[in-house]
């Protein structure tokens, strides 16, 4: 029991500390950030992240959330940087150097280099005065006054501030660029978000032959069968024009069979739900999956601008897709 104690305590001084790092992040958010963002934000090239040891991990991760929230970015290693890598990067790129030290040896080598080629340098550290942040054009000063390490050894809070740093800078691009939800579905075309915001109806819905569609004044029998060859649970009814006249699904056959309507005599119009909900073509799929929710409907009919139908799909279908 008393090992359990002290593992939470240690856990929850932990997660303390930790807290404080960040909060002592905002009295930095201030010019020198703006600046930042504006050099970036100028940048004809890219954010170039460079990072020793856990510094390079949390890059690693910076770089990343940039690139997919409108920021072209990529992580270079500065140990490879000296063997090579250096090639990867232009005089239109910006490099965005961590070390909480600001004494790395593997950056602080690069940095006559980053001059000589005459490339924007903004660093991330934990001490203002060290060679990296007095060679940079900008420091984003990321001091903490303890690591959560009990040692005040294993990079603990410095690193926890440095990608919220990290995170503030991401965000503030995100917005200051006007990203959009649909942007950022193209950065991640194979993600749940990706699915939901760029697959439309016309991706999903039954079309053609598989189109289940009746007359008005077809026996209602007549458009069971329809339903069951075409397997939607809904058959679409067309007026003489070919416009939507109604639908007709299998909840309206339960509520049909609890009216006691003669289904072998009665025809399709006494039953459809006349017109009904529809959707176009071009709708985002995750648009029309909203109509449903709010209507409580399992199915919808596509129409075209002349409100003709040209498709339908139901809930399954939308779940197959990936969109709920």
């Amino acid at each position: 029991m008393s090992q359990s104690s002290d593992l939470i305590q240690s856990a929850q001084r932990t997660i303390q500390l930790e807290v404080e790092a960040v909060q002592g992040l905002l009295p930095h958010i201030d010019a020198d950030f703006v600046r930042a963002c504006e050099m970036i934000l100028a940048s004809k090239g890219r954010v170039v992240v460079v990072g020793m040891g856990k510094s390079g991990h949390i890059g690693n991760k910076i770089a990343a959330t940039l690139a997919s929230t409108g920021t072209p970015a990529f992580f270079v290693h500065p140990a490879e940087a000296s063997h090579g890598d250096m090639g990867m990067i232009t005089r239109d790129d910006v490099i965005l150097a961590l070390s909480n030290s600001g004494s790395t040896n593997e950056i602080v080598t690069l940095l006559p280099l980053i001059k000589r080629l005459g490339i924007q340098l903004i660093s991330l550290t934990g001490n203002p005065l060290s060679p990296l942040a007095k060679a940079a054009e900008v420091n984003l000063n990321v001091h903490v006054e303890h690591e959560a390490c009990p040692l005040n050894l294993a990079p603990t809070s410095s690193t926890t501030a440095a990608l919220v740093m990290g995170d503030a800078l991401a965000v503030a691009l995100l917005e200051a660029r006007g990203f959009t939800a649909e942007d950022f579905a193209f950065s991640h075309p194979g993600g749940a978000l990706g699915r939901r915001l760029l697959l439309k109806v016309e991706n999903v819905m039954h079309a053609g032959q598989e189109l289940p569609q009746v007359q008005r004044g077809t026996l209602l029998k007549d458009a069971l069968m329809e339903m069951t060859r075409k397997g939607l649970g809904m058959t679409v009814i067309l007026e003489a024009d070919g416009k939507l006249a109604g639908i007709f699904t299998d909840g309206d056959l339960r509520r049909t069979l609890d009216r006691s309507i003669d289904i072998r005599s009665a025809t399709i119009d006494q039953v459809m739900t006349a017109h009904g909900k529809t959707a176009r073509p071009e709708m985002l799929a995750a648009e029309a999956l909203k109509i449903m929710e709010d209507h409580r409907i399992n199915a919808l009919v596509v129409v075209d601008e002349d409100d003709r139908p040209v498709g339908a799909f139901n809930l399954s279908d939308l779940l197959r897709a990936g969109v709920m």
